[in-house]
């Protein structure tokens, strides 16, 4: 088991003249640093295992994940900007660690947490296919055979582990505990028969969820947890809770996502933020902090002639000096 370190994701994406471009992980938004880019693609969602997994083929558009489960040191950041009340366990030593995925969450906490780090909660169909791999159809986050060295299920540990435990048990993609350790809220509501009527293409999810128990309806929980048992590993098992229940509290969390589409404009606004910056820096004759600046600015939109000219003129102020 390792301790919980930072791992920058070195691609980042930014959709310039129509095509994607490349940018440095350290010109990405902050809280975009630790996602993975999940290609468009097709993949087999679904699977033998129970009814309402029914397989069927799926079509989705690029997107980012996060690689990890959200901690209790972000959602820590999280509570402190917003006044955000604290869940459920907060102060449970067995779950409390800064690394430790956050626990007891409802799913409005969760989406609202998502929405203050400029994401959003993956879709069912998104969160599957992240943990499928390029392959499109692992049983396991790893392959296809249940291996209890690359997951924390059954109370074999006794609690949550840090949120990059099990680096031989990521998916194909990359992603960290996609099987085990804590329930993942996604954005759908659950139906069990809307598998054989969703679209193939980015399927939303259902437009209502199944009222279970007559207590509201529900929405859809996934990857298994720390305390549930093997059955609940395999990449297409659906699991549901109603939003605002944390019932599961101890081994329910998240983590979120993002448009690939949305991920280029936080960057391109990035870009025109480290323009206007360099604008600043040149005005006061600070040439070097000003060529730091517009070299940001170009590497989230290497093609843009403003940024380009600004450019020249600082190099040209530079060799005046």
């Amino acid at each position: 088991m390792r301790s919980y370190r930072v791992l920058q994701v070195g691609l980042g994406v930014a959709l310039v003249a129509g095509a994607i471009s490349v940018a440095t992980a350290a010109d990405m938004p902050s809280s975009d640093k630790d996602m993975v880019l999940i290609p468009k693609g097709e993949f087999t969602m679904g699977s033998n295992e129970h009814s309402d997994e029914t397989k069927h083929q799926v079509v989705l558009d690029a997107y980012m994940i996060d690689k990890f489960e959200a901690s209790n040191r972000r959602y820590k950041e999280f509570m402190k900007a917003t006044g955000h009340p604290a869940p459920a366990y907060w102060d449970d030593p067995r779950l409390s660690k800064a690394y430790q995925p956050v626990v007891g969450v409802s799913w409005t906490d969760a989406s609202t947490f998502c929405k203050w780090e400029g994401k959003r909660l993956p879709t069912e169909a998104e969160w599957e296919r992240a943990a499928k791999g390029p392959q499109g159809d692992n049983h396991y986050p790893w392959g296809h055979t249940l291996d209890p060295k690359k997951a924390n299920y059954g109370q074999n540990i006794g609690r949550t582990t840090p949120v990059d435990s099990y680096p031989e048990g990521v998916s194909g993609f990359g992603v960290y505990n996609m099987a085990g350790n804590v329930f993942e809220w996604v954005e759908d509501w659950y139906d069990l028969k809307y598998y054989k009527e969703s679209p193939a293409l980015n399927p939303p999810g259902a437009e209502k969820g199944y009222n279970f128990a007559n207590q509201g309806p529900v929405r859809v929980l996934r990857g298994g947890s720390w305390l549930a048992p093997a059955t609940s590993l395999h990449t297409s098992h659906r699991f549901w809770n109603q939003p605002e229940n944390n019932s599961y509290g101890v081994g329910l969390g998240f983590r979120c996502a993002k448009s690939v589409q949305q991920a280029s404009d936080d960057a391109m606004q990035a870009g025109r933020d480290a323009f206007i910056q360099a604008l600043i820096a040149m005005g006061v004759e600070k040439h070097v902090d000003a060529m730091a600046f517009i070299e940001k600015a170009l590497a989230a939109e290497p093609g843009n002639k403003e940024y380009l000219a600004t450019l020249d003129l600082i190099n040209k102020s530079m060799k005046k000096k």
